[in-house]
């Protein structure tokens, strides 16, 4: 069994490398753990020692393909977690990410495909994040950023880019979710801010650095 300091190495190193298989630097790993890079190369030969990684001396470390599966199951947790969190007992989405880094370590795979069957399979967390399932496949959506539609474009919300806690509570306070059927409205040429209605009544102008971090698809 690991740790749940390995398990969060095995996490980081994932998403700096965005599901590829190229060798992730110590100094880049130290930044997203937040840690000195003797630690970080401290545990790379531990996660090496246990063919998690492909440790290579003085440049870093790349998932093996036993350690993508590790990854993948605790980022399945993680967001798992977060929809449960939001949809039943009523947490914030600002909110879920916290608490979900500490239940993601439960080890217990019937634990998790209960919830899963609970929420309905769910593809995506509340973030829009993918949900890897089962076998670690994941369903990618097709989503960019709102600012990159035009006028009268009618849109799907399915994600946001800004994870922040300020952003988070920008985007509730506007009325906007995941789920939100939008049109935009209006296109400002001097500033590229948008007008857009959310549903059938509440317009709303938004920046052009908000639509940047808002996911969507046409409808």
């Amino acid at each position: 069994m690991n740790s749940f300091t390995e398990e969060n190495y095995l996490k980081a190193i994932y998403t700096l490398t965005e599901q590829s298989n190229s060798v992730v630097s110590t100094n880049a790993i130290a930044e997203k753990m937040n840690t000195k890079a003797a630690s970080v190369t401290d545990m790379l030969k531990k996660l090496s020692d246990k063919k998690l990684i492909n440790y290579q001396k003085y440049q870093g470390g790349a998932l093996s393909s036993k350690g993508k599966k590790v990854a993948l199951s605790i980022i399945r947790k993680h967001r798992l977690w977060e929809m449960f969190l939001l949809e039943k007992l009523d947490f914030k989405w600002d909110e879920v990410h916290d608490v979900a880094e500490q239940l993601e370590h439960i080890n217990s795979d019937k634990l998790i495909a209960q919830i899963d069957k609970f929420l309905n399979y769910p593809k995506f967390d509340p973030h829009g994040e993918p949900i890897p399932d089962a076998n670690g496949k994941i369903q990618q959506q097709r989503s960019k950023s709102m600012a990159n539609y035009k006028k009268n474009d009618v849109l799907l919300m399915t994600g946001v880019v800004d994870h922040s806690t300020s952003f988070l509570n920008y985007i509730d306070k506007s009325g906007l979710a995941l789920g939100n059927e939008i049109r935009i409205k209006d296109v400002n040429e001097f500033d590229r801010s948008l007008q857009i209605t959310i549903g059938k009544k509440n317009t709303i102008f938004i920046s052009n650095d908000v639509a940047k971090n808002i996911l969507a698809i046409i409808k």
